[in-house]
């Protein structure tokens, strides 16, 4: 297997800021339960003083920006801290479901186990927009713009809808197979059938800040492999059954607490 490195994932660079696609199962930081390559690190032999710019969760692939310099960096943290960075996630949750901008708003709390749960009397308020890109037979395709930045949200937040992220076994997702979705589907023998998605379903489709200069820095990345095999395979085989949700559908708020 190559080394993992840096320059291959850029997708945008100039003198203060790098953007990535991450790959997935790869940590942003050090991880202290697993060993391997983290995005921080990479960053470091690439250029010496890069700051990783916010995290995403170790299965989740996608757009991810980084900070060449600590004027760059503190810039950066300053968007996140007022909300002026755009994020856009796509995902695959489980069920059928037509949500046209449809607004969670749960507020989250930490477990001591680091995990998110809705908490309205000591969570933080944390809101995520839902939207339908592509319904399949059980499963759906979305966008997923989260407003807030909490610990697992879009996760959390899914749940509150009823429809977990496929393969999130930690909020009541489940791994999907294909022959879920393919009748008459056979297995070589002694074979070990695997998940057509060995992870959660979650992927950071866009990004948008502004560099130094104040112009506009917008970054769109495209699916992992896996991701892709997985809409792949539902659109072959889970019976596509209607393109975005139209306006009229699902156009509410959700609030918890």
């Amino acid at each position: 297997m190559a080394k993992l490195r840096l320059a291959p994932l850029i997708l945008y660079e100039d003198d203060n800021y790098i953007v990535i696609n991450k790959p997935p199962c790869v940590a942003s930081l050090a991880d202290r339960t697993a060993s391997g390559p983290h995005i921080f690190q990479l960053a470091k032999d690439y250029y010496p003083q890069a700051q990783v710019g916010h995290r995403l969760d170790k299965e989740t692939s996608g757009a991810m920006a980084l900070a060449k310099h600590p004027a760059a960096y503190k810039a950066l943290c300053k968007q996140f801290e007022t909300r002026q960075v755009t994020k856009v996630y796509h995902a695959v949750l489980e069920g059928n479901h037509r949500f046209h901008q449809q607004q969670v708003k749960a507020p989250i709390a930490i477990t001591p186990k680091h995990l998110a749960k809705i908490d309205p009397r000591n969570g933080k308020q944390a809101t995520t927009i839902f939207t339908t890109l592509q319904n399949f037979s059980g499963y759906t395709l979305v966008s997923c713009q989260p407003i807030t930045g909490r610990m697992h949200q879009i996760r959390v937040h899914a749940t509150t809808l009823q429809a977990p992220i496929v393969g999130d076994t930690q909020y009541g997702g489940h791994l999907l197979y294909l022959s879920t979705l393919k009748q008459h589907y056979r297995l070589k023998r002694h074979a070990e059938e695997q998940p057509l998605l060995p992870r959660l379903a979650l992927h950071a489709h866009y990004l948008e800040f502004i560099s130094l200069q104040g112009k506009k820095i917008a970054v769109q990345a495209l699916y992992p492999k896996d991701f892709t095999t997985l809409v792949k395979q539902l659109t072959r085989y889970a019976h596509v059954t209607s393109p975005t949700a139209p306006p009229h559908i699902c156009s509410r708020t959700s609030k918890v607490g």
